[in-house]
């Protein structure tokens, strides 16, 4: 780390340095920069090509821009040295990458990369070539592409440059061009010129106002200061008049300033041309009184190359970061897959392992009450929700019975149950037949309450159960299918067993009374301290017909006077009855508490793997054969997880060898 930073010290250093030589335009077109720095430019193109930049990190970048006929070709064949397609209408249909690079051979070398390959070209071909290959990648008409076409020019006398051609805005389409032409080139053109890290080289005519060009308004969307737009003026000899008002007053914030140059007319070689411009700009009376570090090509080639520079030891310690933060990402999500299971052996152990680790989730949340794998989940708060759940059944069971109670009038239901139960035998004695009949009749009226509960008890826990499994098993989605099924169905069999203990609990107690609990006794003697009470108010009509009761209430007693025979005895069986309910109704609420926390244990620590084993492995099976087929789309993931990290891998490699060679070079 310390030999990047010293490396990128140096950089910085280096490129200070050079600006400070002024800007001379007798300077040769050739490299502004020496041969040191061309490294630098290779880095950033070799990491271009590796398509980094499809991995969210951006490279800097020289994008050119300007309206259609602004002359924007014109300008690149000045700073390449080579002629491009010309002819009516869009010229470049796709982003054309062009890297220049200074060559000291006197034969140079051009060649063309896309769809994968390479093609070499020369001088005399390249328009030519081009067109082709355009043709390849956007078709023959006059459809435009985002696919880049990528061509090298290795030339003695050319800058060390590499630049993005975008093209050229037109809003009406002509003739095969789609409706929507304008809106294809300004998608290509804001992707290119929106991150921080491109500058903009935005090509203008002369003979325009700049404040009305298309591409000026599309760069101030992006870079509003300007600070990373520079401005080409073409056509200068044409329109001299008010250029130099034009550059100097500077109306459209251009932060890099302008330079004006003058196109290669006809037949004129670039040499001629070169010299033609120098002279334009030297001798023409308008022309001449702009500053000399606003005119030529050799003055654009230099600032170019410093620009470029300078962004690029601006951007590097960025991409490194962001390098490496990408690929430590992309290895722990790589990490996260699932290992690609080639056997029987290894399906049964990544089996076993879902098993394992859902069993654990289960009991945190259904057991132990757990829940820092679902902080902010309530619904898998399993042990508060199931808590809430048993309240609300204990709730219902005491709702419905109050309101058997308020059916009838007080002793109503016990007299004519003891009118029935009567026989030849002896008074006063009362008959369990009665107690009997009284008991199921308040087991009937609340039978259907446990079932009913034990319903939506398990059809809650379906809820938390099947989504826990499927999170364990995520990445095996060919077995999701399987193991939901062997979820769903081990509900189901646990929900009719606890049906069928709710049904057999019912029928206990309503086949007999029974209770050791000493709290039956101590309440209805309690209840029974009023009976006397109640005789004397039933026996003497002029006193008042209602009775407190501990524990009832104030009731209405005067209709009994009528039942006299049966009063005191009903009396003693309602007492009997309020006081043994409440056994029954506690007795209901704490074995289904029992019966349900018995039951998830078991589902938990047994049930499941039996169940799932069953199914997946099981006469039904077949799950683990499924394992060894991997998922498409983890299949996909891994791939692109991989490829990913091999291209950032490479791209550090890359970053380090040019950081090395930068610290070498101090040293």
């Amino acid at each position: 780390m310390r030999a990047f930073s010293k490396g990128i010290g140096n950089l910085k250093a280096l490129v200070g340095h050079h600006q400070e030589g002024p800007l001379a335009i007798q300077a040769p077109i050739v490299s502004s920069y020496n041969e040191r720095i061309r490294p630098l430019l290779d880095c950033v193109d070799r990491l271009r090509n590796l398509k980094l930049m499809q991995e969210g990190i951006q490279l800097p970048t020289i994008v050119v821009v300007g309206d259609q006929s602004s002359g924007k070709s014109s300008v690149l064949e000045s700073l390449a040295g080579i002629s491009l397609p010309r002819g009516q209408g869009i010229c470049t249909r796709v982003p054309l990458i062009m890297r220049l690079q200074s060559h000291p051979s006197s034969e140079p070398e051009l060649s063309l990369e896309f769809s994968g390959r390479v093609v070499p070209t020369d001088e005399d071909h390249i328009a030519e070539a081009i067109s082709v290959a355009t043709d390849e990648i956007a078709g023959k008409r006059k459809g435009i592409s985002n696919v880049p076409l990528t061509l090298t020019v290795k030339k003695n006398g050319v800058p060390d440059l590499t630049m993005v051609d975008l093209p050229g805005i037109t809003r009406v389409p002509v003739h095969g061009q789609p409706e929507d032409i304008y809106e294809q080139i300004s998608a290509i053109i804001m992707e290119y010129i929106k991150p921080e890290e491109s500058i903009i080289l935005n090509v203008l005519s002369a003979t325009v106002d700049f404040s009305t060009c298309e591409s000026i308004r599309m760069s101030q969307k992006v870079d509003k200061t300007g600070e990373r737009t520079l401005a080409v003026v073409t056509k200068a000899d044409i329109t001299p008049e008010g250029l130099l008002e034009k550059v100097t007053a500077d109306d459209v914030n251009i932060g890099l300033g302008y330079v004006c140059v003058r196109n290669r007319i006809g037949q004129e070689s670039y040499e001629e041309a070169r010299a033609e411009e120098a002279m334009l700009f030297e001798i023409h009376p308008l022309l001449s009184k702009i500053n000399k570090s606003m005119v030529g090509i050799p003055v654009l080639a230099q600032k170019l190359v410093q620009i470029q520079a300078t962004i690029i030891s601006k951007c590097l310690p960025e991409i490194v970061s962001k390098i490496t933060d990408k690929l430590t990402a992309s290895v722990e999500e790589l990490n996260k897959l699932p290992q690609h299971i080639k056997s029987v052996p290894e399906a049964v152990a990544a089996f076993m392992c879902i098993i394992s680790s859902a069993k654990e989730s289960l009991r945190k949340i259904f057991i132990r009450g757990e829940f820092d794998e679902y902080p902010g989940e309530t619904e898998m708060h399993s042990t508060a929700r199931l808590a809430e759940m048993l309240s609300s059944y204990s709730d219902e069971l005491q709702f419905i019975s109050i309101k058997v109670e308020q059916k009838q009038k007080f002793l109503e239901e016990e007299i004519s149950i003891l009118e029935e139960a009567k026989g030849i035998s002896l008074p006063n004695f009362l008959q369990r037949t009665a107690f009997l009949t009284s008991l199921q009749k308040m087991v009937n009226a609340i039978s259907a309450t446990p079932a009913k509960f034990v319903k939506q008890f398990w059809e809650y826990l379906q809820g938390v159960f099947v989504p826990v499994l499927m999170k364990h098993s995520e990445n095996y989605p060919q077995l999701q299918s399987s193991i939901r099924r062997a979820a769903q169905n081990l509900v189901s069999k646990k929900r009719e067993q606890s049906i069928d203990w709710v049904l057999q609990i019912i029928e206990m107690e309503k086949l007999t009374d029974y209770t050791c609990n000493p709290e039956y006794t101590a309440t209805w003697h309690k209840l029974m301290e009023s009976q006397d009470t109640f005789m004397d108010i039933i026996n003497d009509r002029w006193k008042t017909t209602t009775l407190e009761i501990n524990g009832i209430g104030e009731v209405e007693v005067g209709h009994l006077r009528k039942h006299l025979v049966v009063a005191e005895q009903a009396f003693d069986l309602k007492m009997r009855m309020i006081a043994y309910w409440k056994i029954v109704l506690r007795r209901l609420v704490d074995s289904m508490a029992l019966h349900l926390l018995f039951s998830i244990q078991k589902l938990v620590n047994k049930d499941m793997e039996t169940e799932m084993v069953n199914e997946l492995i099981g006469h039904h099976g077949g799950g683990l054969e499924r394992m060894l087929e991997e998922s498409p789309s983890i299949a996909d993931k891994r791939y692109r997880l991989n490829r990913s990290i091999k291209l950032l891998r490479e791209s550090k490699e890359i970053v380090a060898e040019i950081m090395d060679n930068i610290a070498a070079y101090a040293d």
